[in-house]
């Protein structure tokens, strides 16, 4: 009999080529309502207001970083370490799912939804969820992904580390539908120079040169894509915008909000409710970009004034103006600012405050002090990377770099 119910699919992903769904698990877990959900969050926030292309979503994202992770797997089993099918599977779903708890538009409002719950923390919620839906099948997913599974520490590692399947994917993708060329790194080459020694995941020597030019575009990347600074002033207009409307919801007046909008403008929620109320979780899965951009579409007409501006500049792209700085933000410029807007716009200084402010962007390519990139040289002695290179970039990468952003009304 001929099986109609095929779900080894493949897919035509535009970065890898023709990608194919490894297992028939992982197909269900993909259908899944949670996982489709990722369709609907953009991978780059409000970048695409730079960058035309960057319009790519973390459903993409994901799914090209489990196709990284097959290839290397394939790797460092080739290379003489045991990887069992059931932790081949627990693997690949915790890739696949390691950005599952992302909110609207990323990384953009991961604090203002909810009270300071990270991406990861909700991930987890959802995983062990789906684990209860599937009859345990993800119990060792969840252990990998939370670092708990301490007999093979290497597969944690391939998940979540400076050298993990989600940057070796996101800084590709991201350089591809940015157009921004010095993105691209050699992950092919990175791969097959994958190994592990005493449980944990190395490099070879000979891959060197491909890890100083994977830790430069990530510097790169972090100055000309994720922290440009005109994508920062979109950022925190829209991240001004939620927290304007929290406060007028929290004052008790009525706002346009989705059902899933409405509850988290209601509700401070924090780490516990979504361990104590299983509605907080569904209905978070029930929020993506579109219930945001509805919002603030409407918002535009609002009888908040600071409300009402805010969200008219975003949607029309009359984004603040932005000075860079590598010396704080006086706070007599500040003042000087807030007093011109306040007079120009007939606000008060509190509403002020939502136009002209100043935050801190920190680039930190490469975190000695996070889980080393290590190098495994001929001899079997390991090096930590910034010692063995001779390349005296990767010592500056590890030096954090911070400058600070001035944003107010053009």
């Amino acid at each position: 009999m001929i099986n109609t119910n095929n779900k080894k699919k493949i897919f035509n992903d535009p970065v890898y080529g023709f990608v194919s769904i490894p297992d028939e698990f992982i197909f269900d877990l993909i259908e899944h309502p949670y996982f489709q959900r990722l369709r609907r969050i953009s991978q780059l926030g409000l970048t695409h207001l730079v960058y035309p292309g960057a319009l790519h979503t973390r459903f993409h994202h994901v799914l090209g970083a489990m196709h990284l992770m097959t290839l290397a797997v394939a790797t460092i089993r080739r290379k003489g370490h045991e990887i069992t099918p059931e932790e081949e599977r627990a693997v690949l779903c915790a890739i696949l799912l390691h950005d599952i708890g992302h909110g609207p538009f990323s990384h953009a409002l991961e604090h203002d939804i909810v009270n300071h719950v990270s991406h990861e923390d909700i991930s987890a919620f959802f995983i062990d969820r789906l684990s209860h839906e599937f009859d345990g099948k993800l119990d060792l997913t969840l252990k990998i992904f939370r670092n708990e599974y301490h007999k093979k520490p290497f597969l944690y590692q391939l998940v979540s580390s400076q050298l993990d399947m989600d940057r070796m994917d996101y800084l590709n993708r991201d350089s591809f539908f940015t157009g921004v060329a010095e993105g691209q790194i050699g992950s092919d080459r990175i791969i097959e120079m994958l190994n592990v020694h005493k449980g944990n995941l190395v490099i070879e020597e000979k891959g060197i040169y491909s890890i100083e030019k994977f830790l430069v575009s990530r510097r790169f990347m972090y100055w000309q894509v994720y922290l440009h600074k005109t994508v920062v002033a979109a950022e925190f207009m829209l991240i001004n915008i939620l927290r304007r409307a929290k406060k007028i919801v929290a004052e008790g007046k009525e706002l346009f909000a989705s059902p899933a909008l409405k509850f988290f403008l209601e509700n401070d929620i924090t780490t516990e409710d979504f361990k104590s109320d299983p509605k907080v979780l569904e209905t978070f899965a029930k929020l993506d970009d579109f219930d945001i951009t509805s919002a603030v579409k409407v918002w535009q007409d609002s009888d908040d004034k600071v409300l009402g501006l805010l969200s008219r500049k975003l949607i029309n792209r009359e984004l603040l103006k932005v000075e860079v700085s590598k010396t704080p933000i006086a706070d007599s410029s500040l003042s000087a600012k807030r007093h011109v807007v306040r007079n120009k716009y007939k606000l008060t200084e509190d509403e002020a405050a939502y136009f002209v402010y100043s935050e801190v962007l920190t680039n930190n390519a490469y975190n000695q002090n996070k889980q080393n990139i290590n190098l495994l040289l001929k001899n079997g002695e390991i090096l930590e990377v910034s010692q063995a290179s001779d390349n005296l970039n990767i010592s500056a990468l590890a030096t954090p770099v911070e400058k600070y952003c001035f944003c107010y009304p053009a």
